[in-house]
């Protein structure tokens, strides 16, 4: 183990994203030459291919390999690697899966998988294109276990590894049932808990643990990366809210009226149906969830959420968690080079606007 003093030589976000995407498309040649007898295999690995180069910010990998460098200041392993991309499988997993739940049309600026799927099979585009888009996210799901499966793990990695990457599945899928049976409502406990579950434990905590446990992380270590993690992880999402209602769809790759068509139960819908008046409460209570909403109504809808102050006071609680996160970093026992790392990723991931 090394120690903490030094001078922080700077971790490079691109290399450890580059190198995680090499790592899944030989993941994925390998699975087109083994499957040789199996040819419509290619029509999955090819739309996986797509999602992963449409962009994204690849930000468990990457924090899963600065978890690594939170601990030691050698390079990481193969097994580290391995898992950073595994992470990667694993989201597009979940991204299929919520593409179909909330029936999106687009993602990144591209048709999502039920409906690439469905248009090839124009005779019965729904069923098929749904339920091929469930085999694909089962397939990537499967796949993201199998990337884990690394070389010269001992039986203590290994443990740390599943015990980890399992609770990053149960949270995961316990989010997205909340956020199903979700709806808005002036009491914003569910959705801090859909937060929790969905994004600051999924996003930021475990990515960061698995490679903090991987470099043998000690437990006053892994406190702190929690410490960090978990405020982070809800500015992030609260960031995402807004975004997903006011932000710039050629940047964000998402329709701005999916949420509210969707009627998604978040702190920022709680905060304006509890701030507004009874006549800005019925047009909410009418608009929010209301699938053919028009953009004129979506307007509205804006115009409310920013009238009230709700908007308002999701950025101040966005700069509260940010602080908190990074005041979890001040005397963590963790390597320079990481916490340099991790103070730009908190300032990067809540100021963005995609």
């Amino acid at each position: 183990m090394t120690t903490l003093a030094g001078t922080p030589t700077p971790l490079d976000p691109t290399m450890i994203r580059g190198t995680v995407e090499t790592r899944l498309h030989t993941f994925l040649d390998h699975q087109e030459e083994i499957a040789q007898q199996t040819p419509e295999l290619k029509l999955f690995t090819g739309i996986l291919r797509k999602q992963l180069s449409a962009g994204g910010k690849r930000i468990r990998p990457l924090l899963c390999v600065t978890g690594w460098h939170a601990v030691r200041d050698d390079p990481p392993t193969d097994a580290v690697w391995r898992t950073a991309a595994s992470l990667e499988l694993f989201h597009a997993f979940a991204l299929i899966h919520d593409d179909i739940m909330d029936a999106s049309d687009t993602r990144r600026g591209q048709p999502t998988a039920h409906r690439t799927l469905a248009a090839l099979h124009p005779e019965r585009p729904s069923t098929v294109g749904t339920n091929a888009a469930m085999l694909l996210g089962d397939l990537a799901l499967g796949w993201s276990y199998e990337l884990l499966h690394a070389p010269g793990l001992t039986d203590t990695d290994l443990r740390a590894l599943w015990a980890t990457f399992n609770a990053l599945r149960t949270e995961t899928l316990v989010g997205q049932y909340l956020d199903l049976i979700g709806r808005p409502g002036t009491d914003p406990s569910i959705a801090w808990r859909i937060i929790r579950y969905k994004t600051a434990k999924y996003t930021i905590e475990r990515p960061l643990q698995l490679g903090a446990r991987l470099a043998g992380a000690s437990p006053p270590q892994l406190s702190a990366l929690t410490g960090y993690a978990l405020p982070l992880g809800e500015a992030f999402q609260l960031r995402d809210d807004l975004l997903g209602v006011f932000g710039d769809s050629a940047r964000t790759g998402k329709p701005t009226l999916d949420d509210l068509r969707e009627g998604k139960h978040t702190v920022l819908t709680a905060a304006a149906l509890r701030l507004a008046h009874p006549a800005q409460q019925r047009l909410l209570a009418r608009c929010l969830g209301d699938p053919d909403l028009t953009e004129d109504d979506a307007q509205s809808v804006r115009n409310i959420l920013v009238s009230t102050g709700a908007t308002d006071e999701i950025e101040h609680l966005i700069h509260t968690r940010r602080t908190r996160a990074l005041g979890a970093l001040t005397t963590a026992p963790l390597l320079p080079t990481a916490v340099a790392l991790l103070r730009t990723l908190a300032q990067n991931v809540t100021d963005r606007a995609a």
